[in-house]
């Protein structure tokens, strides 16, 4: 027998023994295929959470405390004035009349009309997310490039207590970055590359230079905690016996870690990416803000200053649709990348 035709038949016992090695579903005739019996409870839990965010964004203006009409228009406005705003926030009809008529303005894309620029808040909001969107998914690609294989690398090169040092550094480099509030971050990188070296525009959106800054600043806080992660996974993953076996079958260190080490430690490492993935759509509030950057996390803040409340229910209630779409789009990936996840397992 010739050494490949050894070789091919070794990864076949190797790959019989991985964790994430794909296995041909039992089940009768009748039973749904696997993507199909995720797809119907994925499916499930999304309608579940945007039922949530529509509850949730409504009752934001009848909690308000007092009278939410009153508060709008200020403690200088005449009664006519005031009764003029609480009819047109609805606040005249029953509570189960104003939910009624607050979904049926979802459904056809009426979201209310903004007290301070007398237009809807649809075209407000379909102005400003491009700029978000623009932002946020540079941000998560960033993150994605950056953090994996940099966390990979330094759990394959630290393996067994290999190059203490290296893991020290890294573990307080990243913790200090993590834990340095983003708005301090962006202030930094603004001083840093927008006014001692001048070769970054310190705002706005003018250039697609100016994107630089603020995708830096709202990617590094995840970039170190995805990459932690990933190095503790990666760790971990390169102990278990059937990556051993692969050492001691000497592959190739690409196949190796690529095809029998990535996919296993990537299952967790993605279903915590997902929760912080989300998280900088709320990061991107502040960054706008920073680097006045005209998108969502901007306009957000300008309509809680104004006591704009149906600005501020549309961009809530957009972003947290983001954050849905965002979390499924990364259960998918992990579907794809480990199909035992399709089954509700997962090595976490």
């Amino acid at each position: 027998m010739t050494e490949p035709t050894m070789l091919s038949k070794e990864v076949q016992i190797l790959e019989s023994t991985t964790p994430g090695a794909t296995k041909r579903p039992r089940g009768g005739a009748l039973s749904l295929s696997p993507w199909a019996d995720y797809a119907l409870r994925r499916a499930g839990g999304v309608l579940l959470s945007v039922a949530l965010l529509v509850v949730v964004t409504f009752f934001m203006v009848p909690l308000i405390p007092g009278d939410p009409a009153v508060a709008v228009a200020g403690a200088d406005a005449t009664s006519e004035q005031i009764e003029a705003i609480r009819s047109s926030l609805g606040l005249n009809e029953p509570l189960f009349v104003q939910f009624i008529n607050y979904v049926g303005g979802l459904f056809t894309g009426d979201l209310g009309e903004s007290f301070a620029y007398s237009t809807s808040v649809s075209q407000i909001i379909a102005t400003k997310l491009p700029f978000t969107a623009e932002l946020a998914v540079l941000g998560i690609i960033l993150v994605l490039l950056v953090s994996v294989p940099t966390g990979m690398l330094v759990g394959i090169l630290t393996r067994g207590g290999r190059k203490k040092w290296l893991d020290v550094s890294f573990g307080m480099l990243t913790g200090f970055f993590q834990a340095v509030p983003q708005y301090v971050v962006s202030t930094m990188l603004v001083v840093v590359f927008a006014i001692i070296l001048k070769v970054l525009p310190a705002a706005g959106a003018a250039s697609l230079s100016a994107l630089i800054l603020p995708v830096i600043g709202l990617s590094i806080a995840p970039i170190c905690s995805i990459a932690r992660v990933v190095r503790r996974e990666t760790s971990t993953v390169l102990e278990q016996d059937y990556l051993r076996t692969a050492r001691g079958w000497r592959l190739p260190s690409l196949r190796l870690y690529a095809r029998h080490a990535l996919p296993n430690l990537l299952t967790t490492a993605l279903t915590l990416a997902g929760l912080i993935l989300a998280g900088m759509l709320g990061g991107a509030i502040i960054v706008e803000n920073v680097f006045n950057w005209p998108g969502l996390g901007r306009e957000i803040v300008t309509a809680i200053v104004n006591k704009d409340y149906p600005v501020i229910q549309g961009i809530i209630l957009v972003l947290g649709f983001l954050a849905i779409v965002l979390n499924l789009l990364v259960d998918v990936i992990l579907g794809l990348i480990d199909p035992r996840t399709l089954g509700g397992k997962s090595n976490g």
